[in-house]
């Protein structure tokens, strides 16, 4: 069973072998053990990849393989005579990251070929089925992309319940577009204190929503402005949430489940005094060394947001909840891999729990802004819907998608956010709520 342990002792062999490995290690530890992506990358790119190009190669495969593992497949069971053996190593992963590489990323078959047989030989389990690697993948370089049929793309790399679920949500043409819209890679996004100044120094763009969009990709630490934390990385959509709270100047404000701490980025930024609430110690120091670097300010706090209790109420909260966030697809193509309709049903009580919470949080009069990155409705408007039946001292506020910089139509009809990746942005959902009474 392959691992991602830093410091592996692997010989570093040919140009490009150690990144493929990493991609190999990656790809298993998602597929296999339902590892999120970017925790798996922190270690298959550790001391073995250090560096930033083959790091940079290892996600691009990585993320390549899971946004077409459906194609993928389909091409390697037309060559494939039978089923791997139950014990075959790496041979699985290294198929799938070898055919990524030949059908969609366009790397010479040359090297992909022989890369992999290299990676086959380096596990006892794989080691007698690098004639079978050797053989499959020459196939796959000869004639696997005229196997490939675009129209097919987005239902063949999304799982059936999924694609379910979006068809009985927002109907058969919506839904196969939100699954083609995964297909590549987004734009990198920014929410800067000088959009205009960002936007220029990068060469990027200001949306009308004032998030700076990059077309172009690299290391985020390597860009103009990283360091003097004029930036932080942000999707469109998830910028919007914070901006629902208004003018937050001089306001207590609470950041629920707050890591990475983008929206306590935006909310300190606006002149909030603000407590972040985080259960994780280690998101919630990585959530410190951000705002160190974008020299911000907020109170951190490591408890579990469904348990905590304030000294005082706050005059607004936001609560960003755990969610399956199947609005992220775009930039995490490991989640339809990781995440199942169990995963929605056991999120459902949780995301309830930390409403309840969240409004024993507010003042009388203060406000309440629930979202999340999902596209599933009991996560987003079954939650508020649910939530206005049982209290009568809270009352939904509708959004105006005026002043937002965004679409009328991303607003529905009762007053919620809701963005598709079909947006150009993540999916998300927000609801404000005002607390209107004891």
């Amino acid at each position: 069973m392959p691992t991602t342990r830093r410091g592996s002792g692997q010989p570093a062999g040919p140009p490009g072998l150690r990144a493929r490995r990493a991609a190999v290690l990656a790809l298993a530890a998602v597929l296999r053990e339902g590892r999120p992506l970017d925790l798996v990358l922190t270690g298959a790119c550790g001391d073995d990849v250090a560096d930033s190009r083959d790091r940079a190669l290892t996600r691009v495969i990585v993320a390549t393989s899971l946004r077409r593992l459906g194609e993928i497949e389909q091409v390697l069971g037309r060559f494939l005579e039978r089923p791997l053996p139950r014990k075959s190593g790496w041979a699985r992963e290294i198929l799938l990251t070898g055919a990524a590489q030949l059908l969609f990323l366009r790397t010479p078959p040359h090297a992909v070929i022989d890369l992999a047989v290299r990676l086959a030989g380096g596990q006892p389990a794989s080691r007698p089925l690098g004639g079978l690697v050797n053989a499959v993948l020459r196939k796959v370089a000869g004639g696997g992309s005229k196997l490939l049929n675009a129209d097919e793309a987005s239902a063949l790399n999304t799982p059936a319940w999924l694609m379910e679920r979006w068809t009985a949500a927002f109907g058969r043409d919506t839904a196969r577009a939100i699954a083609a819209s995964h297909l590549a890679e987004p734009p990198l996004d920014l929410t800067a204190r000088e959009p205009a100044a960002v936007a220029a120094e990068l060469g990027g763009v200001v949306l009308p929503t004032g998030t700076v969009r990059l077309a172009a990709r690299g290391r985020v630490e390597d860009l103009a402005g990283y360091l003097q934390g004029s930036w932080w990385v942000q999707d469109e959509a998830a910028a919007l949430p914070a901006r629902l709270l208004g003018d937050v100047r001089g306001l207590r404000v609470a950041d629920l489940c707050a890591a990475p701490g983008g929206k306590t980025a935006q909310l300190a930024a606006g002149g909030a005094v603000v407590t972040a609430v985080e259960r994780s110690a280690a998101r919630l120091k990585r959530l410190e060394t951000n705002l160190q670097r974008l020299n911000l300010a907020a109170e951190l706090v490591c408890a579990d947001a469904a348990e905590w209790q304030p000294p005082e109420p706050f005059e607004a909260v936001l609560l960003d909840a755990p969610c399956s966030a199947t609005g992220t697809i775009r930039r995490n193509p490991d989640v339809p891999h990781i995440k199942t309709p169990a995963t929605i049903a056991a999120l459902a009580p949780l995301q309830a729990r930390l409403l309840e919470r969240a409004i024993a949080m507010v003042k009388p009069g203060g406000l309440l802004v629930y979202a999340t990155c999902s596209l599933e409705e009991e996560e987003c408007g079954q939650q508020i819907e649910g939530l206005l039946k049982a209290r009568r001292d809270i009352a939904r506020e509708p959004i105006r998608a005026a002043g937002l910089g965004i679409d009328a139509g991303l607003v529905s009809d009762e007053g919620d956010l809701r963005t598709l990746p079909i947006h150009g942005m993540d999916g998300f959902f927000a609801a404000r709520l005002r607390k209107v009474g004891q």
